[in-house]
């Protein structure tokens, strides 16, 4: 497979993995926000982020059975009719948050297929560019399917618009035909697979695997805790739905993408250990920026903060995946990323959790304010992770 060839198959499938997360974070929350329901709910909606916290307990199961394409189809299959019933079922009833599960679970699994199959087959010398690809189409389909819906909610019914997202997903099914094989576990008893995946993780000795597990919790954790605050904030600051779906569609997924892309030429440029510094800084610096907006809120002062955001956030994503594409490769490559990427989103899901009640206790500038401090430490374990980092690797195959 060629490099342009890979690059436009990492593209399909990263399209194909932003989408539900797009009607989880982005679209159903301005939806609920607009019919009345409370911060507080919005902020516990965080909490259907534990499927993709939890989604190493079966990736084993994706792994060693079946194959990449089947457990991309079957998920995004379950994603179309699981967001094109929400309409129909009662708002904020069992079945409603049982559909946003099945959306949730659905992604969970479809992204250990393809963060595998992507760790496996890229090369390390296009791991930075590549990663700024996925990042570019991963952040791009998220916002315009999540905030380019949600612009057109003040003209086109809901219900509509739910139902035309979810049907999105039968032409991305037929994304898989792109995917060549690639190197999977051996099939084996599973004991015998948890042992190698263990000696995997432990390989460097337990003080780096113990720094590795904290910088993998704490790296992402600022833009994890700001994140389900950002909409409410606009919102509450005076923008229309209208404006908050363009200020995402027209300033955030341009600057996102463009951030990703020219983040993935930097690392490539200068190594992903200073990139790691620079990129991971920009995006805590973005924090701060909403928190200094937030004193006296402003049209102008809400597209600054959302650029600034929307650019850093690109560039910064495309570095930490960068990181983890470099740690996980080999032939438990899909349950390896799934491993290292549920240790962050656990606390992450659980930092979004308290947002809503954090702003209604102390107001959008002091948790804006918090959640940079938040996201220092993770930058702070850079220095314990250099050696791997710059070796190539940061465990053994």
């Amino acid at each position: 497979m060629t490099r342009p060839q890979l690059l436009r198959a990492v593209a399909l499938l990263y399209i194909a993995q932003g989408l539900p997360p797009g009607i989880v974070h982005e679209l159903v929350p301005v939806w609920l926000k607009s019919e009345g329901v409370s911060n507080e709910t919005l902020g516990a909606m965080s909490l259907l982020s534990i499927p993709w916290a939890a989604k190493a307990l079966w990736a084993p199961l994706v792994d060693r059975h079946g194959s990449p394409r089947q457990w991309i189809g079957a998920s995004l299959a379950l994603i179309g009719l699981c967001t094109v019933a929400l309409p129909f079922l009662p708002r904020g009833g069992p079945l409603f948050f049982g559909a946003l599960f099945g959306i949730a679970l659905a992604s969970a699994t479809q992204d250990i297929a393809i963060d595998g199959w992507t760790a496996a087959v890229t090369p390390p010398v296009d791991q930075g560019r590549m990663n700024g690809v996925r990042v570019a189409a991963y952040r791009g389909v998220s916002l315009v399917v999540g905030s380019g819906a949600v612009a057109l909610g003040a003209y086109v019914d809901w219900s509509l618009l739910l139902i035309g997202v979810g049907l999105l997903c039968l032409p991305l099914i037929a994304v898989t035909g792109v995917m060549v094989e690639a190197p999977r576990a051996p099939s084996q008893p599973i004991g015998v697979f948890l042992g190698d995946l263990w000696r995997w993780l432990l390989g460097q000795g337990p003080g780096p695997a113990a720094a590795l597990v904290a910088f993998l919790l704490l790296y992402k954790l600022g833009d994890a805790a700001m994140g389900p605050m950002v909409k409410p904030f606009w919102m509450d600051a005076g923008l229309s739905v209208s404006e908050v779906g363009l200020v995402s569609v027209g300033i955030g997924t341009a600057l996102t993408v463009g951030g990703a892309l020219l983040g993935g030429e930097i690392i490539a440029r200068i190594g992903l250990y200073p990139s790691l510094w620079a990129l991971g800084g920009g995006a805590a610096v973005s924090n701060l920026v909403y928190a200094l907006v937030a004193l006296g809120p402003s049209r102008a002062g809400v597209y600054l903060a959302s650029a600034v955001e929307s650019l850093t956030t690109g560039m910064g994503t495309a570095a930490f995946l960068a990181f983890l594409t470099r740690a996980t490769a080999g032939e438990q490559a899909g349950t390896r990323f799934a491993l290292l990427t549920s240790v962050g989103l656990l606390a992450r899901s659980l930092s979004g959790a308290v947002s809503g009640y954090a702003t209604a206790a102390w107001g959008y500038p002091a948790w804006f304010a918090l959640t940079f401090v938040l996201a220092l430490p993770g930058l702070l374990l850079l220095p314990a992770l250099r050696p791997r980092v710059e070796a190539g690797a940061q465990m053994p195959s």
